[in-house]
């Protein structure tokens, strides 16, 4: 029995799971499950209505501006399809940056720590856009401008929901951000050079991961359907 309860002992504060998966990151992975069901709620939520609904607002319609164009003139989609591509490059740049982890090599960490924390910033401030934009149209929660794709008067339904479910991924991009700056500055005084790995970073990259993830779901949701 004594032997039993070292071994135990020793598992626990050798910081390795059951199943030899080092215990900070097993329990990242619990965290983004349970968060995986509180997206799927909302968007199984928000597919109920929209298939249970005659007719819906067209998302050419509503998603149809660009910052800068003279005169806004109609472009339909081509501004979030640019919000998607920045926050797939920054997942991209997070791989590398964990790439460079794992090869111990601090310059590299930084870099491209730097460059996915530009990306959330940017994938942010274009969200700040679209936001400011469609409040400025008249749509917020409870207000709904935009009518059906048959010419009827919707609901307010598309607007609550879109606020609701886009705000809370921009939530977590924002938490993400943070946590990314503080791998960075981190990563800059040497911790993690010192600790001999790069484990934590590794840790900030399947929590943005799953941050792109959820927004591949969110744009199919509400920008194609």
């Amino acid at each position: 029995m004594s032997q039993t309860i070292t071994a135990d002992r020793k598992w626990w504060s050798g910081g390795k799971s059951p199943f030899n998966v080092e215990y900070g990151k097993l329990m990242m992975w619990y965290f983004l499950m349970s968060d995986a069901f509180t997206f799927g709620a909302f968007l199984i939520a928000y597919g109920t209505i929209r298939f249970s609904s005659n007719s819906w607002p067209d998302p050419n319609a509503v998603f149809r501006t660009f910052p800068g164009v003279e005169g806004n003139m109609p472009i339909p989609l081509a501004f979030v399809s640019l919000m998607t591509f920045i926050l797939i490059m920054s997942s991209v740049t997070m791989v590398l940056a964990v790439g460079a982890g794992h090869a111990n090599d601090k310059r590299k960490v930084l870099i491209y720590m730097g460059w996915t924390i530009l990306g959330g910033i940017a994938f942010l401030s274009c969200q700040a856009w679209e936001w400011t934009h469609l409040h400025g149209e008249g749509a917020w929660w409870g207000r709904n401008p935009f009518m059906n794709i048959d010419g009827s008067q919707s609901s307010t339904n598309f607007t609550n929901f879109f606020f609701t479910i886009t705000g809370f991924h921009g939530f977590h991009v924002f938490s993400g951000v943070i946590i990314n700056i503080i791998m960075f500055i981190m990563t800059w005084q040497g911790v993690f050079e010192r600790r001999g790995h790069y484990n934590m970073i590794e840790k900030a990259g399947l929590y943005w991961h799953f941050v792109d993830l959820v927004w591949v779901f969110v744009f199919t949701c509400f920008y194609l359907f």
